[in-house]
């Protein structure tokens, strides 16, 4: 199976679309290729969303060290089922990092009218719902009318998919290493750095080789990353196109998903989905 049928067959495996004939033009997006990143791994392709609006930091340093090659030939050294993979170590033991300073910690934001916020249920700390394609909480609008910045507080949540910046001990030591959620960890909220989300390609993520439970996840026999780059670094034939279900079709879907679950409703129950052409 090549590359481009592995992508598209994974979207079956992400979330269940309404029918086309259900959408709009308008109720689909696409993907900025700078905020696209795409990695081709030994098992097949991921395609993550990054999101400057929630962490703008840790997607300036994913794309630099991405359009530089960086992480070609870096092995998924930490991969612990039902939770995670980890990459990003050239030393491939989790304890390395690039030659850049380390980053600041962006464990919440500040949300504006123009962030483009979904709500899909009230919580006890607000409103969750999603920007973008990643999950989040956060304060409702009436809370921008008494802030200084007219915004208001929000924080991503670790959902399944959602990308994550690896951290030693102090939260402001994240540097090159990511890890790509394979299923939701309330734990991680507000003391990890989340940067964007697996749009295609999860069913991969949760394919890789998974490590040691004994050894904190350690892979004997790592998979790695053949290539990442963002969809803007690739030249145009080998560029995917990535579209991302939004407006009143994304809404359907939150109702959608939200009258199945019922009273066990969780905003991490919500994957947009997604149309992947080309590359």
């Amino acid at each position: 199976m090549n590359i481009v049928t592995a992508a598209v067959l994974s979207l079956s495996l992400l979330a269940a679309a309404p029918a086309v004939a259900q959408t709009t033009a308008g109720d689909w997006r696409a993907v900025a290729p700078e905020n696209l990143l795409v990695i081709d791994t030994s098992k097949g392709r991921i395609l993550v969303e990054m999101e400057p609006r929630i962490a703008p930091l840790s997607v300036g340093r994913i794309r630099t060290l991405a359009d530089q090659g960086f992480y070609d030939g870096h092995k998924f050294h930490r991969v612990i089922p039902d939770f995670m993979v980890q990459t990003g170590d050239p030393l491939g033991t989790g304890e390395g990092g690039s030659e850049l300073p380390d980053l600041a910690a962006e464990f919440e934001f500040r949300r504006g009218r123009d962030a483009g916020f979904l709500p899909a249920a009230p919580t006890p700390r607000g409103q969750a719902g999603l920007v973008g394609s990643v999950p989040v909480v956060t304060q409702p609008d009436a809370q921008m009318m008494v802030t200084a910045d007219f915004k208001a507080g929000a924080q991503g949540l670790f959902c399944p998919g959602v990308a994550g910046m690896a951290r030693a001990s102090s939260p402001d030591s994240a540097n090159s290493q990511f890890f790509l959620m394979t299923a939701t960890k309330d734990s991680l909220n507000g003391v990890y750095t989340p940067f964007g989300r697996v749009v295609a390609g999860l069913d991969v993520a949760r394919a890789l080789e998974p490590g040691l439970e004994a050894e904190n996840g350690r892979v004997e026999d790592p998979d790695v990353m053949i290539r990442a780059r963002t969809a803007a670094a690739m030249p145009d034939g080998e560029r995917p196109v990535v579209r991302v279900m939004t407006g009143a079709g994304l809404e359907a879907e939150v109702a959608r998903v939200r009258a199945e679950r019922g009273a066990a409703f969780n905003i991490c129950d919500v994957q947009p989905p997604v149309e992947v052409v080309g590359g």
